[in-house]
C-alpha cells in the first residue's frame, strides 16, 4: 500500500503573466515545491507525479476566434502542446516520477484523462494500480476546475484522496467554496 502525490498543471498559463492565469499560481509551485522538495516530503510520498494541459485541438475547449470566452465551458487559448505556456512554472522545483499529459482533444479536466510521457498507453489509474497506491493527495491549479475534477475522479476510482488545500489556487472564491462542498460530499478530505 504506497501513498502519491498528484500535481495538477502547475503551468505556466495558468501562473502570473499567463494566458490563463490564477492569482497565486506561482506562490502555489513554490508551495508543493516546499511541501515536496527532492525527497518526497521525507518519504511521506511513495510516488510523485504531474499532469499537463496539453491542448493540440481541444475543440469548443477554446473559445472560437473573435468570440470572448465564457469562462465555464469556454476558455482563452492555454497550454498548448509544445508552447512555453504549457511548461512547468520554473518555480516547481520537484522531482517527478511520471508526468501525464491531458487535453490533447479535449477539455482535459481531470488529470486521470493523461496518458504518461513515457508510455502513451497508460492513465494514472493504470499507472498507480500497477504500483499498488491505496492513497493519493492532490494540490495545484486551480481549486475549482482541474483539482475538483483530479480530486473527484480519484475518489470514484477508489483511492483515499486528500486536497491539500494550502497549496491549491482557486480561479474565484465563490467557485472554490462550491468546490470544497463538492468535494467533501464526494468523500475526498480537505485539509490544509
Amino acid at each position: 500500500m504506497h501513498k502519491a502525490l498528484i500535481i495538477v498543471d502547475v503551468q505556466n498559463d495558468f501562473c502570473e503573466g499567463g494566458s490563463l492565469a490564477v492569482a497565486g499560481g506561482h506562490a502555489v509551485a513554490e508551495s508543493i515545491s516546499a511541501l515536496v522538495g527532492l525527497d518526497r516530503a521525507g518519504g511521506r510520498y511513495d510516488y510523485v507525479v504531474a499532469s499537463k494541459d496539453w491542448h493540440i485541438d481541444p475543440g469548443g475547449h477554446f473559445a472560437a476566434g473573435g468570440t470572448n470566452p465564457d469562462f465555464e465551458s469556454s476558455w482563452p487559448v492555454h497550454c498548448v502542446a509544445g508552447t512555453q505556456g504549457a511548461a512547468f512554472s520554473p518555480k516547481l522545483q520537484v522531482a517527478l516520477d511520471e508526468v501525464f499529459l491531458k487535453g490533447h482533444y479535449s477539455s482535459g479536466y481531470s488529470s486521470f484523462e493523461g496518458v504518461a510521457v513515457s508510455n502513451e498507453d497508460k492513465g494514472l489509474r493504470d499507472w498507480l494500480d500497477e504500483r499498488d497506491v491505496t492513497a493519493v493527495d492532490v494540490v495545484g491549479i486551480a481549486t475549482d476546475h482541474c483539482v475538483r475534477a483530479t480530486a473527484l475522479a480519484a475518489v470514484e476510482a477508489g483511492f483515499s484522496t486528500a486536497v491539500l488545500i494550502a497549496h491549491c489556487a482557486g480561479v474565484a472564491e465563490e467557485s472554490t467554496v462550491e468546490a470544497v462542498k463538492e468535494l467533501t460530499a464526494a468523500g475526498v478530505a480537505v485539509v490544509n
